[in-house]
């Protein structure tokens, strides 16, 4: 279902050429990051404020908090885009949507109704994990170093149990109003629902250009390790900020 185009020629002339672009690339990426929020699943203040203070059902303003947060979440983006980038038929881009979004929302709204948290810079770093485990699959990194490829399903599920273990985190901090409780999260999970489509189609939109070029080969390549990267980046950043404090 994945074409590993470095299975056989890992190391292909072409691509030991783009690691210098990587690594400029990589640079300016951990710049970025060191400059914004360290939090993936923060919520912004006035949404904190105001998810403090409501009570009762608020079936909208849930729903636009839950897309809100889908697409300034550059994990789960930076996931979404990994499972994704060499996913070419529409049956199976949905199939593997379809479970990430499964994992998020079982944990998430269970998460937060049974009051089940994890500390939040650690499953921010698992979830960095996932960018990271995503990126290297997509390099075929595990069937060279295995022998053999994980399964690509269980993998996006089980991440996808995380990421949703990672919001689920946020709102029991933000200690959200029993009254009203499970209509509002389900409203917030079709919310979240909504951004990851919009998301999605933006990725692949982007994406079905960029696979028409002639470059798409050698820079996929660039992309992988920056990805990789930058999930590496979030892992340290998260447990530099759980060791710290």
């Amino acid at each position: 279902m994945h074409s590993y185009i470095w299975c056989r020629q890992p190391f292909a002339p072409w691509a030991k050429r783009s690691l210098s672009t990587a690594w400029l690339v990589v640079i300016s990426l951990v710049l970025l990051l060191a400059t914004s929020n360290v939090f993936a699943h923060a919520v912004a203040q006035g949404d904190k404020g105001y998810i403090q203070e409501i009570t009762g059902v608020n079936i909208l303003p849930f729903m636009y908090l839950g897309a809100k947060h889908m697409m300034t979440g550059y994990d789960h983006i930076l996931f979404l885009f990994g499972v994704i980038f060499f996913l070419y038929r529409l049956s199976h881009i949905g199939l593997y949507v379809s479970l990430f979004a499964l994992g998020h929302s079982t944990t998430m709204i269970l998460g937060v109704y049974f009051n089940v948290g994890i500390n939040s810079y650690l499953i921010d770093a698992i979830i960095g994990l996932s960018v990271v485990y995503k990126s290297l699959d997509n390099l075929g990194a595990f069937q060279r170093w295995l022998g053999f490829q994980p399964n690509t399903k269980a993998a996006t599920l089980i991440f996808g149990l995380f990421h949703g273990f990672g919001l689920a985190t946020k709102i029991l901090e933000y200690e959200i109003s029993p009254d009203g409780l499970v209509p509002n999260l389900l409203a917030f999970n079709v919310g979240v629902e909504i951004g990851q489509l919009l998301a999605l189609a933006i990725i692949l939109i982007g994406m079905s250009y960029w696979r028409r070029t002639a470059g798409f080969v050698r820079h996929a390549y660039t992309a992988n390790v920056v990805m990789m990267s930058a999930g590496f980046v979030l892992v340290g950043m998260q447990l530099t900020g759980y060791f710290v404090s």
